[in-house]
């Protein structure tokens, strides 16, 4: 009996100690998985997750979000009255602009309605553009649009606004715009003699810095300049008040632009120093002479600069080496010929500076997407479904 009790009293005790160790474990486990529970319904319930793979990817969480955003918005703006006065005066200059391009242009396209004063108009997002920049101011009253230079991109809506101080090859694109709320722009061209003229008039001091800057940019539209860009619209209503008055308002448009984020982009192509004044020039000259052999080594001397110094300073401005812009320029005129001209793409080909057609056709389609006649007749295809829709 001893014996039997003995081994049976051993045998209870190892499987109690093994049940104990097995819930100990299970024990382990369970805070383990409970602490990882709380962890994850901690982060959902702060929205601080980064849902990279888009795992937990619940638009509920994302209307929340905007929800609290737009709530914290109104108590803020209940709690400063100025900035709710602000806030209503932008959205009432907004609605104003809209509905004055809207009167101002009934069908799709662009007019001008007052010298350097352009608006557009369009029902429906826009295939890729290719185009050349000017200095010029473009606020959207309704609508988004996207500028590509080189490969930066530029996204503006109505509450940004954007701001090219360089001729470029630019692509843009038209994102938002439907029939029920069409996309509305407005763009004023900038002469840079009269952004000096502001600058004096103002006392402002030209920069020092001869650091590069980009030849476009996107800030956010504040109300004092949406205010004066309406009340140059609304001139349109009175010739001869707009006659004396519109140039007033223009100068007041540069005056805040040279006060805003982008002040620093148009002194340094006002004044004359800076490095982005000399690569202006140097684009300037390339446009000129985009069908010309480029010959680096003379423009950079021109400029005051190294070779190296040179492109690096290009690149840093236009976004693009010196050969990829003259590249772009030729390939651009060159549909242009094909399509104003009816020119076939080997005399495009020619008359834009390509020796070699083949050359010239694989860089064709390499930026427009398709050869040459091929992409001409797909434009010209849009161009008549576009007329007769109208």
């Amino acid at each position: 009996m001893p014996f039997r009790w003995l081994v049976g009293k051993s045998l209870a005790q190892s499987k109690l100690s093994f049940l104990l160790n097995k819930n100990l474990e299970c024990l382990q486990e369970a805070k383990i998985i409970f602490r990882c529970f709380s962890f994850i319904l901690r982060i959902l319930k702060n929205k601080e997750y980064n849902d990279r793979l888009r795992s937990l990817y619940n638009p509920a969480n994302l209307e929340m979000n905007a929800a609290k955003t737009s709530e914290k918005s109104d108590i803020d703006l209940m709690n400063d009255p100025q900035a709710k006065r602000e806030a209503d005066r932008a959205q009432a200059n907004r609605d104003e602009l809209t509905e004055r391009i809207a009167q101002a242009i009934r069908q799709d396209g662009t007019i001008e309605p007052h010298r350097g004063l352009h608006f557009n108009r369009s029902s429906s997002p826009s295939e890729p553009c290719h185009s050349v920049s000017i200095p010029a101011f473009c606020a959207i009253a309704q609508g988004s649009k996207e500028v590509l230079l080189g490969s930066d991109r530029y996204q503006y809506d109505p509450m940004h606004y954007l701001l090219a101080t360089v001729e470029l090859p630019i692509v843009s694109q038209i994102l938002e715009a439907s029939k029920a709320q069409p996309y509305f722009s407005v763009r004023l061209d900038l002469d840079p003699t009269l952004v000096g003229s502001v600058m004096v008039e103002a006392g402002y001091p030209s920069s020092r810095s001869r650091a590069d800057v980009k030849a476009i940019d996107v800030s956010p539209l504040n109300a004092n300049l949406l205010d004066a860009v309406v009340r140059l619209v609304r001139l349109l209503d009175s010739p001869a008040e707009a006659h004396v008055l519109a140039p007033l308002i223009k100068r007041e448009i540069i005056y805040r632009l040279l006060m805003g984020e982008q002040g620093n982009r148009l002194r340094h192509i006002a004044v004359l120093g800076g490095y982005t004044y000399h690569i202006a020039r140097a684009v300037a000259r390339l446009r000129k002479d985009f069908n010309e052999p480029i010959k680096i080594e003379s423009i950079a001397r021109e400029m005051g600069m190294s070779v190296s110094g040179f492109h690096h300073h290009f690149k840093s401005v236009t976004a693009m080496s010196p050969l990829q812009f003259q590249k772009q320029l030729r390939l651009q005129e060159a549909r242009r010929l094909m399509l104003g001209e009816s020119l076939d793409a080997s005399s495009a080909a020619y008359r834009v500076g390509y020796d070699d057609a083949s050359h010239f056709n694989r860089e064709y389609k390499r930026l427009f997407g398709a050869p040459p006649m091929r992409d001409v007749e797909r434009l010209r295809e849009a161009a008549r479904e576009t007329a007769s829709s109208i």
